[in-house]
């Protein structure tokens, strides 16, 4: 199997779909690769299609007037974005970048309606990705909304452990001045908080490495 026909069969987007389904993704999809900070589409692109992650990593931001950068989601191998614009026929929303080197699968937007339109099990399946994408995004607004910043960073962490398998070391998948972007904060904000959690005894980091000391304090945060 290659790594397309991997990445697809996969993710959540497509679980349960039988072979023959699989291979008609894979048939419509093309792979295509992406520089390190790239761009893959801007806001009010037209949206022909929607991509899949096959490798590396990728940013979906909107910016102020002013300049600043709020990041929306970030994407890993077998997460597709982009997919929403496909369905009401609009321009994508916000803008798409490359955070590492990526490799990603583009489902053209014809092509793909049409296998929706004959296959009502990958409809449900669109239809849990999104609500699993809406939930996660309602769980951002409100923490940038109703949470300072320290609160912001705790429940990463903490979203971080359960994604880790529970664990108490948790490794941070995002530069940090990528982090106060998607926590709406300064990187000079976010090393100050990092610091005085460390102070604490609430974490204890290492570069990339946070290791959660008190999980109670850091849930109180």
């Amino acid at each position: 199997m290659d790594k397309k026909h991997e990445i697809i069969r996969g993710s959540l987007l497509f679980s349960g779909l039988p072979a023959e389904q699989l291979e008609k993704l894979a048939s419509i999809a093309d792979v295509r690769n992406f520089r390190r900070q790239e761009v893959i589409f801007f806001e009010h692109d037209e949206a022909t299609g929607f991509y899949m992650v096959m490798e590396g990593k990728v940013k979906i931001f909107k910016m102020s007037l002013e300049g600043r950068e709020q990041i929306l989601h970030i994407f890993g191998p077998g997460e597709p974005f982009g997919e929403v614009p496909v369905f009401h026929g609009q321009p994508f929303p916000a803008n798409a970048v490359a955070l590492t080197k990526a490799t990603l699968l583009f489902f053209p937007r014809s092509e793909f309606v049409n296998l929706v339109s004959a296959t009502p099990s990958l409809a449900l399946n669109m239809l849990a990705m999104l609500s699993i994408r809406l939930r996660r995004f309602a769980s951002q607004i409100e923490s940038l909304s109703l949470k300072e910043v320290p609160g912001r960073l705790a429940s990463y962490l903490l979203y971080l452990a359960e994604e880790q398998d529970n664990t108490s070391t948790v490794t941070l998948d995002i530069p940090k001045g990528q982090l106060a972007s998607l926590l709406g904060t300064s990187p000079e904000t976010l090393s100050r908080i990092f610091a005085r959690m460390s102070e604490q005894g609430i974490i204890a980091v290492q570069g990339k490495t946070i290791d959660i000391l008190d999980y109670e304090q850091l849930a109180a945060a």
